[in-house]
């Protein structure tokens, strides 16, 4: 039975804590879905090149964007990283929005495949290894980790699974998330590609917090930024036989949330600033009607004109405009129409 060592040190509470706050204050923003699904393409894009990047794919982001907005007619393996990684992304995000998506043995070999579509033999795409493997640190060009025998991999896999299912309303989904992450690493399922696939799961789990703007979440870049520092934290040195029982998850915990930290803030910096066009621009009195719903839970017309000198056609164009955007809904009819702020699904 897996059962991970790690202590809620002063500075872990602290920086979940400002987590929670920031996902709060997130949520609590609206913005046209126009421009969230614009955005939402920027963050694939950033997770695509930061993902790959990491395990040493050489394309820079604007060669991924690139890439991403028309397909090259001869791809290669670099490219097929890119366009896998984004795919896996985009079917999540659907899974995500349109049903309960739970974690599994067959979730987590189905998102490996998806990542190795097209790079991997068909025995080893989608499949737990069946081959011994050794992480080598290319720097002094030695062994510096065993993962588990190949007889383990397996019961290892189900067990940290099982234990992420019972203790996800038990234990704070960021802790959940952060061991999920790092003990996959340690486990090293797959010949390769355990990294990518790791990281799109552990973004699954962090879905679990309530973050509206998961498919806006590009986590993957802060370890991108300082890979060495990335694999120092998530990785073990030694046989894992003798490491297991004494592996202690704090430290990593405190950077995967500070990583998570990182990208909330980027998230909150640019939100705002994302360029509008006439379209999606909201003025003034748009934004009185969405205050004044975030208060009071709805809003009428006459509520409206108090609030603003418009006459009642102009108005009603305020309010369609909302609509339209995917900011606010409409109820009842006649008299008795009211508006609410359109729910946003994850």
């Amino acid at each position: 039975m897996f059962k991970p060592k790690y202590a809620i040190t002063d500075k872990l509470l602290s920086q979940i804590k400002q987590v929670n706050n920031l996902v709060i204050k997130l949520n609590r923003q609206r913005f046209p879905n126009i421009v969230l699904a614009e955005f939402e393409k920027i963050a694939r894009a950033i997770s695509a090149f930061a993902s790959t990047g990491i395990e040493g794919n050489p394309l820079p982001l604007t060669e991924v964007k690139k890439i991403l907005k028309s397909k090259p007619e001869h791809i290669r393996d670099s490219e097929q990283e890119v366009l896998n990684y984004n795919n896996a992304l985009i079917d999540l995000n659907k899974k995500l929005k349109s049903s309960k998506i739970q974690l599994s043995l067959k979730l987590v070999l189905k998102i490996h495949k998806q990542v190795t579509q097209n790079l991997f033999p068909k025995h080893q795409s989608g499949h737990l290894r069946q081959l011994p493997v050794v992480i080598n640190d290319p720097k002094i060009k030695k062994i510096i980790f065993l993962p588990p025998d190949v007889k383990d991999v397996k019961k290892l896999v189900i067990e940290l699974i099982e234990f992420i299912k019972i203790n996800q309303n038990k234990i704070d989904p960021l802790i959940i998330a952060g061991i999920f992450h790092k003990q996959m690493v340690i486990i090293h399922p797959f010949i390769d590609g355990n990294g990518r696939t790791t990281r799109l799961v552990t973004k699954l789990l962090l879905a679990k917090l309530g973050l509206n703007t998961f498919n806006l979440f590009s986590f993957e870049n802060y370890y991108n930024q300082n890979i060495t520092r990335y694999f120092e934290a998530v990785g073990e040195r030694g046989d894992y036989y003798d490491l297991k029982e004494n592996i202690d998850f704090t430290a990593w915990l405190e950077y995967f949330t500070e990583g998570i930290i990182d990208e909330l803030l980027r998230i909150k910096k640019l939100l705002p600033n994302i360029n509008l066009n006439p379209d999606t621009r909201l003025k003034p009195f748009h934004q009185k009607i969405l205050k004044y719903i975030k208060e009071n839970n709805f809003v009428t017309d006459r509520d409206y004109a108090k609030l603003v000198k418009r006459a009642k056609a102009t108005r009603a164009l305020d309010f369609q405009k909302l609509i339209k955007l995917g900011l606010i809904s409409r109820k009842a009819k006649g008299k008795s129409t009211y508006y609410i702020l359109k729910e946003i699904h994850t």
